[in-house]
C-alpha cells in the first residue's frame, strides 16, 4: 500500500463481515488489518443496520463513510510513524500498538527531577544528587513556579537561561530548620555554567531514557534542544598544586581550637598525608577500613565505574594517624552528610587562604599538590604517581587486569612526598 508516497508493509480497510449479524439486525464495522500476510481484526464502535450498505456489504452511509476515513488515517499515520518497527512485529503486536492509548499527561520536568534525585541519594550517590538538586531549583526560580513542563526546556529557552545564571540572583530556600532564608548569588563563572548546563542535560538525557521508548517506537519527549544548542567548553582548569612551602605554611598555621580553620588543616593534611584522599572518603572512614596499619578503601567518586571498585590501600603513617584518630567517627556525628562536611572545610580553607596569602585554596590542592610533588620533585614515573592518587589509565585497563597490586608502591611515593615536609 502506499500512503503519502511511501510503502507501507500492512494495509488496513473497514469491512463488515457477513456471518456477525447481530440478532437486532445490525453488523458491527471492523478494521481488516494485513501484515505480512496475516489477517486480524480490530473492533470499533461504529455499527450500521442493511439500509446503510450495499449489496455488497460495503457501507454505503456518507457521514459514516467520513468518520471511517477519519479512523482509518490516524491507523495509517500511525503505521508512518511506526516505520522500521514494522519488520520486528506480527500483525497481532501491530494491532495492539494501533490502538494502545498513548500517554497524554505533560510531563512535568521538576517532578521527574526531583525523583530522579531522590533515588540518586537513596543509592549513596549524593554527589551526584547535589548538583541536579542545584539544577532543578535554579530552574524552578527561573520559571518562578514548581511546575514546569518538559517543552518548555527548549532551543530558544536556554540562551536566556545562561543570561539568567550569569546575572546576581536573590532566592529562597528552606534552611535545616524549615525556615525561609533569602540568598543572594553571584553569577556563575565560565567554569560554573558550563558544568551547571552539563548538569541540566543530564537531568534532561535522564528524562528521555524514562519515557522514550525507541524500540517500541513510543516517544513522549520528542524534541532535543541540546542537539542545537552546545554548551560551551570548559575552561581550562588553573593549576592547584603548591609547592612545599606553602604546604608547610598550612601545617604550621595557628587555629582557634574547635574552628572550622582547625577542621580545614587538619583535614587537608590529613588528604595530603594520605596521598590525596578525597574529603568524601576521609568523612567517611570507620574504624573497620584501618587493618593492620593500613587504610583500606574504595574511592567514592569513581568505585562505581571501575571493575576493582576504586580499590586501595595506604600506609597510615604516624603524622596522618594523629590528625584522623582526632576525627574518626566523630564526623559524620557533626556534619550530617559529606556535602556540609565539604562546605565547612571551603569555609575553614578560605579563612587559612587569605591569612597566608593562598588564593583559591581548597581541598583539591592538596590531592594536586601531592600528585605534583611525587612527579616533579621526587621524579616518580607518571604510572606510579596515577596509581598513588587511585587513578585508572585508560590505555593500560586491560593489562591492569592481569597485574596484582603492589601496594609498596604506593608506600614509597608517600614516604618520600611526605618527606619533603619540614
Amino acid at each position: 500500500m502506499f500512503y503519502n508516497g511511501l510503502v507501507i508493509m500492512a494495509t488496513i480497510k473497514e469491512v463488515v463481515l457477513k456471518h456477525h449479524k447481530k440478532e437486532d439486525g445490525t453488523y458491527n464495522i471492523k478494521y481488516r488489518l494485513t501484515h505480512n500476510r496475516k489477517t486480524t481484526y480490530i473492533n470499533t464502535n461504529h455499527f450500521v443496520d442493511e439500509k446503510q450498505l450495499k449489496k455488497d456489504l460495503t457501507v454505503k452511509d456518507k457521514f459514516l463513510l467520513s468518520v471511517i476515513s477519519n479512523d482509518v488515517a490516524v491507523y495509517r499515520k500511525k503505521l508512518l510513524d511506526l516505520d522500521h518497527l514494522l519488520i520486528h512485529l506480527d500483525v497481532k503486536d501491530l494491532a495492539d500498538r494501533l490502538t494502545q492509548v498513548e500517554e497524554t499527561r505533560v510531563i512535568d520536568f521538576i517532578e521527574f527531577a526531583r525523583q530522579y534525585i531522590s533515588e540518586l541519594q537513596n543509592e549513596g550517590r549524593n554527589g551526584t544528587a547535589y548538583p541536579l538538586a542545584t539544577v532543578t531549583n535554579s530552574l524552578c526560580d527561573y520559571f518562578n513556579t514548581q511546575i514546569v513542563e518538559i517543552e518548555r526546556i527548549n532551543v530558544l529557552m536556554l540562551p536566556d537561561y545562561e543570561k539568567y545564571l550569569r546575572k546576581e540572583r536573590r532566592y529562597k530556600r528552606k534552611n535545616q530548620f524549615g525556615k525561609e532564608v533569602n540568598y543572594i548569588s553571584k553569577g556563575l563563572s565560565d567554569s560554573g555554567l558550563h558544568n551547571h548546563m552539563r548538569d541540566l542535560r543530564t537531568l534532561f538525557n535522564a528524562a528521555r531514557d524514562k519515557f522514550n521508548d525507541e524500540d517500541r517506537g513510543m516517544i513522549r519527549i520528542k524534541h532535543y534542544p541540546f542537539k542545537k544548542y552546545k554548551i560551551a567548553e570548559a575552561p581550562m582548569t588553573g593549576k592547584r598544586a603548591l609547592n612545599i612551602e606553602q604546604i608547610n605554611k598550612i601545617r604550621r598555621f595557628e587555629c582557634t581550637p574547635g574552628s572550622r580553620a582547625e577542621l580545614a588543616k587538619d583535614i587537608f593534611m590529613l588528604s595530603f598525608y594520605l596521598c590525596g584522599m578525597n574529603a568524601k572518603d576521609i568523612y567517611g572512614i570507620k574504624n573497620s577500613s584501618i587493618v593492620a596499619g593500613r587504610i583500606n578503601y574504595n574511592r567514592s567518586k569513581t568505585k562505581t565505574r571501575r571493575k576493582d571498585n576504586a580499590f586501595i590501600s595506604i600506609t597510615l603513617i604516624p603524622q596522618a594517624a594523629l590528625i584522623l584518630f582526632k576525627y574518626i567517627n566523630r564526623l559524620p556525628i557533626r556534619y550530617a552528610d559529606s556535602n556540609n562536611f565539604n562546605k565547612a572545610l571551603s569555609k575553614g580553607l578560605k579563612v587559612i587562604g587569605d591569612e597566608i596569602g593562598i588564593t583559591s585554596l581548597t581541598m583539591y590542592c592538596a590531592r594536586h599538590s601531592f600528585g605534583s610533588i611525587a612527579r616533579n620533585q621526587c621524579r616518580f614515573s607518571k604510572d606510579d604517581v596515577a596509581f598513588a592518587l587511585n587513578h585508572v589509565d585508560q590505555t593500560t585497563k586491560t593489562t591492569d587486569i592481569y597485574i596484582t597490586p603492589d601496594w609498596q608502591i604506593i608506600d614509597e611515593v608517600q614516604q618520600k612526598v611526605v618527606s619533603f615536609l619540614t
